[in-house]
């Protein structure tokens, strides 16, 4: 049975909060981007709902994980690349325990389960069968991820995190190769609560095809320089594997009658009518993954409350067998002042929907690169920063700047020798916005695509320089504010924040 909180609460109220189990592991929160809307007028506005993985103060035990390894051992993942791939395998595995399930599968020509599923009871065999591994033939890597699965489904219970963790350095090219196939593959296995990381090493793989994977798997992606970067990640991405705390999450949303559900930014969603469904697979501890819907509100009264949407959220903590349900109602106050709409707007939200706008764009920019316009490209690139500079400014938000300042470079080299790591290291930086998966590996993305040619983020005393302007190109890039503080903006005073109650 379903353990369900109902609370409806006007969201332009202050910040509420439901009484909750201590030990209940997720928080809720539905918030609007604008709690008050004009009267008498249309407006769009944006609903967010967002899951919060919280630290518990007394660790509990975490649940045993189901984890395979796939390793590509194509011809190219010879020398260095197969020497760290193999240590940081080896290395990862340490942290896991004698319940937890582990087996390791790689692909050349085909895919072969190198260790089948086991408990690591057997650590010494499991480590010799990896350090056998060499690289040979092709890279038939949707059979890996194939028999990955397999794999993973001999021992799968609810009670586990079941995780597939891929590395490849090339481009597939036995077997379904489309990052379409893969994306389509990605959601079939997030249905099964599966999800896939996906890391990509040197600069010859189908960023794209992980991407999709990934993403659409509600998985990790990495984009990886030099093999000796491989055991810091490995090592990153199992502890976010020991650190889940739910599973199976669902976000319903039901907008009333004249409410219109426009789109969900960043995210795999249907939207039937005026219902809106979007399912998220893992969550974390100190981890925030959320639904963001964009929603056109119809005229009306000022004198009476609108409602812009019924939620529904469910989840399951890992040692539940049934999900928790936590149902809201999100309404806005209409007011007839255009000011006090904007002096309601909630920063954090909007500046959330900013970089999901600017990732669209971005995508955008790389498809055309990718189709040889790059004069096209180019100017996406660069009015894209400058708008992202210019909200960076606006909400005093260090992540618009840098990812203003990645559009800079990215739109600055779409013809340079080193395109293909600024393309892979933007467009990672682009998943983890999608998906909320934040990594300590998106800091050498970062600096990849912030030094040099891009703009410094602005400091408490420090300007910052903007590239030069391409002057066939008529774009005004963000311009130098005076000294900017660097404080980040607080929550709004419309946010709802929920926690189940009652038993596991």
């Amino acid at each position: 049975m379903k353990t369900q909180f109902i609370l409806s609460i006007l969201c332009a109220g202050g910040l509420l909060v439901a009484p909750a189990s201590a030990a209940d592991p997720v928080e809720v929160r539905v918030d609007l981007a604008h709690p008050k809307i004009p009267a008498q007028k249309q407006y769009k506005t944006y609903l967010k709902v967002g899951l919060v993985g919280l630290q518990q103060k007394e660790k509990p035990a975490r649940p045993p994980v189901n984890v395979t390894i796939v390793l590509d051992r194509s011809g190219s993942m010879s020398g260095p690349k197969m020497e760290h791939a193999r240590q940081a395998a080896v290395e990862a595995l340490q942290r896991l325990g004698g319940d937890d399930i582990v087996s390791v599968v790689t692909f050349d020509d085909g895919a072969e389960s190198v260790v089948p599923a086991t408990k690591m009871t057997n650590r010494d065999d499991i480590v010799a069968a990896i350090q056998k591994i060499t690289p040979r033939g092709r890279t038939a890597l949707f059979a890996g991820v194939s028999r990955a699965a397999e794999e993973l489904r001999k021992f799968k219970t609810p009670q586990m995190v079941n995780r597939i963790v891929l590395l490849s350095d090339g481009m597939a090219n036995i077997g379904p190769s489309s990052a379409d196939e893969m994306g389509r593959y990605g959601v079939s296995l997030a249905k099964e609560s599966i999800s896939v990381t996906t890391l990509g090493l040197g600069l010859d793989y189908n960023e794209k095809l992980l991407a999709q994977l990934a993403q659409h798997s509600d998985g990790n992606h990495a984009f990886i320089k030099e093999p000796g970067e491989l055991a810091a990640v490995f090592t990153e991405e199992f502890g976010d594997i020991l650190s889940v705390v739910a599973q199976e999450m669902q976000v319903k949303i039901t907008c009333p009658e004249g409410v219109r559900p426009v789109r969900v930014l960043g995210r795999d969603a249907s939207i039937r009518g005026s219902t809106v469904e979007v399912a998220m697979n893992q969550l974390r501890a100190g981890q925030e993954k959320y639904v963001l819907l964009e929603v056109d509100v119809p005229a009306g009264t000022g004198s009476v409350p609108q409602l812009i949407g019924d939620v529904e959220v469910s989840y399951r903590r890992n040692d539940a067998s049934a999900p928790k349900q936590v149902v809201a109602h999100s309404l806005a106050t209409r007011v007839t002042d255009d000011r006090a709409v904007e002096f309601s707007a909630s920063t954090p939200i909007l500046v959330e929907v900013a970089k999901q706008i600017g990732v669209e764009k971005q995508m955008i920019a790389v498809k055309l690169t990718d189709e040889g316009k790059t004069k096209e490209a180019e100017k996406v690139f660069l009015e894209n920063a400058g708008t992202l500079q210019m909200l960076g400014q606006k909400y005093r938000s260090p992540d618009l700047y840098i990812q203003g300042n990645a559009n800079v470079t990215l739109g600055l080299n779409t013809t340079s020798s080193s395109w293909q790591t600024y393309r892979n290291a933007g467009q990672t930086m682009a998943n983890l916005t999608m998906t909320q998966n934040g990594s300590a590996n998106n800091a050498s993305n970062v600096n990849d695509l912030n030094g040099g040619q891009a703009v410094n983020v602005p400091s408490l005393e420090n300007m910052f320089n903007r590239p030069s302007q391409p002057s066939e190109l008529n774009i005004k890039l963000g311009a130098p504010p005076a000294t900017i503080i660097m404080s980040m903006p607080q929550s709004s005073s419309g946010t709802i924040i929920l926690k189940s109650s009652g038993g596991r």
